[in-house]
């Protein structure tokens, strides 16, 4: 793992397409702004697990979307898949740019 050593207001370049800036330091909290290309994905390390461990869970599935949770109801209707995805974890935010740190 290479290490550096950065003061607000620098940067580091990954690449030539990709920029990180110090934005803010406050006691043990450093903010990072990053520029990156759009098909560049770019999330915290706990988003992307989820997006990671959901994407699994979703590869291993082999039953039928009815057996999908929160797809079960016995006393109404099967919810739509467009439904199912709206409580999906997100691939990217909204403005890409701007996912908080």
């Amino acid at each position: 793992m290479l290490v550096l050593s950065r003061q607000r207001d620098e940067t580091i370049m990954i690449g030539d397409e990709i920029t990180l800036t110090i934005v803010d330091i406050r006691g043990d909290k450093v903010r990072v702004g990053i520029e990156a290309p759009a098909n560049v994905a770019v999330h915290r390390k706990e988003v992307y697990d989820a997006i990671r461990s959901e994407n699994q869970k979703a590869a291993d599935f082999s039953g039928s979307v009815s057996q999908l949770p929160g797809n079960q109801s016995s006393d109404g209707p099967r919810r739509s898949a467009s439904a199912l995805m709206a409580d999906a974890v997100p691939v990217r935010s909204k403005n890409p740019r701007r996912e908080r740190a």
